[in-house]
């Protein structure tokens, strides 16, 4: 069954969403890999963190995709970094019921294009990966990068 979230409450998908402008994260990440080919795994995430698991637990009954997970400092995180479940139950949720803050529209439109860019198979070639980078920079205030530009340029 496809997911439309058109179905969900909008008294919750509303509340979610506003919950996901404060405290919800889209990221793009960056492994090592000896097995790819341009040596690099790009991979799309939405993830929310909190202590209180409830709220996170609507996130996943809601969306009908992610995982669980619980920390060893005791913070619970929802997590989706699959890449049909952020095309076909993620995004279409988010551009459901949207965002209230500029700065979550833009993170959250940067990484609908690089997920687009993911999806056509751009991330394998080394100017996807350079096009991935160049959106992603302008993503999450710069945020922290396990990996700099110049060490993923080199390995591509």
């Amino acid at each position: 069954m496809k997911f439309n979230p058109k179905k969900i409450p909008p008294k919750i998908g509303y509340y979610l969403a506003g919950f996901a402008d404060g405290e919800g994260s889209f990221n793009i990440t960056f492994r090592k890999r000896d097995d790819y080919i341009n040596q690099w795994k790009v991979s799309a995430c939405f993830n929310v963190s909190q202590k209180d698991p409830v709220i996170l637990c609507l996130f996943k009954k809601h969306l009908k995709c992610g995982i669980m997970r619980r920390r060893q400092d005791g913070i619970w995180y929802y997590e989706v970094n699959n890449l049909n479940s952020i095309l076909e139950n993620v995004i279409p949720f988010f551009d459901h019921f949207g965002f209230l803050s500029a700065r979550k529209k833009n993170d959250f439109s940067k990484f609908k294009k690089i997920v687009y860019l993911i999806k056509e198979g751009k991330h394998l070639t080394g100017e996807g990966i350079k096009e991935i980078l160049n959106i992603r920079d302008k993503m999450n205030n710069g945020g922290k990068r396990k990996y700099s530009e110049e060490e993923i340029l080199k390995g591509i």
